[in-house]
């Protein structure tokens, strides 16, 4: 049968359904298929935020929005062009994000009239059936049916059988977009291997959707994406908990520190753990705590002891471990705290994403407590800040925050493989001898950058004492002497403000170094900013974007970039967080744009917000 191909620039697909219908499956499948091809990508799972919401609910949607683009592209789309919907509360919690004229592939089993009922259409309305879809390009299919009378000949039940649904839309938008089945195909058997029934079933499904295409003669049309014009080398797909992973496993080794991650379930962060677990060859040891404080209490011991300690958490775990951090600022030892940020407060919107505990990492703690915070802003990024975040807690004897959060944690995007050479290297200096000046080992004699020194318990002649109670200066001893205290509540202070002499300076990311408006975001703001920003450029306005990785302490040239604009516009999504540091260090007139849905900014509406720092006043 003869096909058109129509070459496309760009493409958004959303694939939602019921939480047991496997589109996170589907959807990183079909993200690793795009990946093999060299087109650029960006990801957005969409999970529900109830474990057993009731099956065929609004509640119950999940979904994964994948864009794919021979152009280099920042966020996972605004808008979707191709709807995947497998049941009738999958299309009605998504229409919305479909544009008019977009396609919408319907699995018709999924709008029988119970279906219909449990997302509260009205009774005898079936969007499929009433014209309400007029404008979209309506491809209705019955998968279920079909799905099982592929498997016919399987001897397992019909629940078995239509699990496998979910494979035949992959196989069919496979050939939908001229792709290759044989990455799944291998999936599929590395992970069924021990189960031939279930290995057999679901390839049969996933050939049966392409051929479903192929033989078909309702589908004239195929399409195709070209390779992205990309900077060679080798990439993969990688999501953000896997690369904030692999950034640790490559901090640990280039330090030589053996790494101990101690740390307990919560979502968004438990991947991280899943990740490290598979790591051991690298010397890496993983503990599950009973609870958060037994989690990063381990892992100061850990650090301690001449480790790299690592605790991993989201903003309700981090309340539980604020004592903890305190001890750590305390002793003064590295620790790497990673904060996967979600909705709050509370237990919140464990499944959503928000930016929501900026001001929890300044200032989140008890008494004058400072600690770095870095940010990373893509799920590529996580790799390089937290190997950043390594460096600098290290290097300069100090706990450290690191915030990712639900969007860049659960999506992908291509991710280049970094070379060893590239890598900064990551100076480890244990004391190992008394100095020539000391006749007892003084573990807060500090060097000029107010680093103590790192000695190993055991070390013969270094014995000391640290805890939790204040220090005096220079001998560690308890002490509480008022003078002695304000000196190193100012010494801890001065010593995480010098660390800003060893970051690199900010980098305006696009645009100017003067003019009219100065877009700063930080995290997973960035690919909205970035789009918004070059569409404003396009048309000639004077506007430029910044980006913040190191927002405590701050580079020490972000002001004088802040004070080279008419207006500082900051993006976030929650209530207005980094806006208030702003203000408060720069004394700058910023202005905020917030958004707190569990969703990320789109670059439609960050464009219409900030297109009216450009209306020309009129003059009366």
């Amino acid at each position: 049968m003869n096909r058109n191909q129509e070459v496309l620039q760009d493409v958004v697909i959303k694939f939602a359904g019921d939480s047991g219908d496997g589109m996170q499956l589907t959807g990183t499948q079909f993200t690793n298929n795009t990946a093999l091809l060299g087109t650029d990508l960006s990801t957005f799972p969409d999970y529900p935020a109830e474990i057993r919401a009731p099956q065929g609910t609004i509640p119950g949607v999940s979904g994964f929005q994948l864009r794919f683009s021979s152009n280099h592209i920042y966020t996972p789309g605004d808008e979707c062009d191709v709807l995947v919907a497998m049941n009738a509360a999958a299309l009605k919690a998504n229409l919305k994000s479909l544009k008019k004229g977009g396609k919408i592939i319907a699995n018709t089993d999924g709008f029988d009239a119970k279906n219909l009922r449990l997302a509260n259409y009205p009774d005898g309305v079936n969007p499929l059936e009433n014209g309400s879809l007029e404008g979209y390009e309506l491809t209705k299919i019955d998968v279920t049916k079909l799905t099982r009378e592929a498997l016919k000949e399987f001897t397992l039940g019909t629940k078995e059988k239509d699990r496998a649904k979910n494979m035949f839309i992959l196989g069919f938008l496979y050939w939908m977009y001229n792709r290759d089945m044989e990455n799944t195909i291998s999936f599929l058997t590395e992970k069924f291997s021990k189960k031939p029934d279930i290995l057999n079933s679901n390839i049969k499904a996933l050939k049966a959707g392409y051929n479903y295409g192929d033989t078909t003669e309702a589908f004239t049309t195929t399409y195709k994406v070209e390779k992205a014009r990309i900077e060679p080398g080798t990439y993969r797909s990688i999501m953000g908990n896997q690369s904030l992973a692999m950034g640790l496993i490559a901090a640990s080794v280039k330090s030589g520190l053996p790494m101990f991650l101690g740390t307990y379930p919560i979502t968004p962060a438990s991947d991280i753990l899943h990740e490290l677990s598979r790591h051991k060859n690298f010397g890496i040891r993983t503990f599950q705590a009973e609870d958060e404080i037994a989690a990063i209490t381990a892992a100061i011991g850990a650090s301690y002891g001449g480790a790299l300690g690592v605790t991993t958490t989201s903003g309700p775990g981090m309340a539980l471990k604020t004592e903890a951090m305190g001890l750590a600022v305390m002793l003064e030892i590295p620790l790497v705290i990673v904060n996967v940020q979600r909705g709050g407060p509370s237990t919140g919107l464990p499944t959503k994403t928000e930016q929501s505990d900026l001001l929890q990492a300044y200032y989140g703690r008890n008494g004058e407590c400072p600690m770095p915070v870095i940010a990373a802003s893509s799920p590529a990024d996580c790799f390089d800040a937290v190997y950043e975040a390594v460096r600098v807690s290290v290097q300069h004897m100090t706990p450290v925050i690191f915030l990712s959060d639900g969007y860049i944690a659960n999506g992908a995007e291509p991710w280049r493989f970094p070379t060893e050479e590239n890598l900064a290297p990551i100076h480890v200096q244990f004391k190992t001898e008394l100095w020539d000046h000391e006749d007892k080992f003084q573990p807060y004699l500090r060097n000029e950058n107010l680093v103590r020194p790192w000695a190993v318990p055991g070390t013969p002649g270094l014995e000391h004492r640290i805890g939790g109670i204040e220090k005096q200066n220079i001998t560690g001893n308890i002490s509480y002497d008022p003078e002695n205290h304000q000196l190193m509540v100012k010494i801890r202070q001065e010593k995480v403000d010098k660390i800003a002499e060893f970051i690199p300076e900010q980098k305006i990311d696009s645009g100017e170094e003067k003019g009219k408006v100065l877009v700063i975001g930080w995290g997973s703001t960035y690919g909205a900013i970035k789009s918004a920003v070059h569409e404003l450029q396009a048309e000639g306005k004077s506007i430029s974007h910044v980006h913040i990785r190191h927002l405590r302490p701050f580079p020490k040239n972000l002001g004088d970039i802040i004070r080279n604009f008419e207006h500082i516009v900051i993006p976030e999504i929650n209530n207005g967080q980094l806006i208030k540091i702003i203000r408060d260090q720069y004394l700058a007139d910023a202005k905020g744009y917030n958004k707190i849905m569990g969703v990320p900014i789109t670059k439609a509406e960050l464009v219409e917000e900030l297109n009216k720092y450009f209306v020309v006043e009129q003059v009366v």
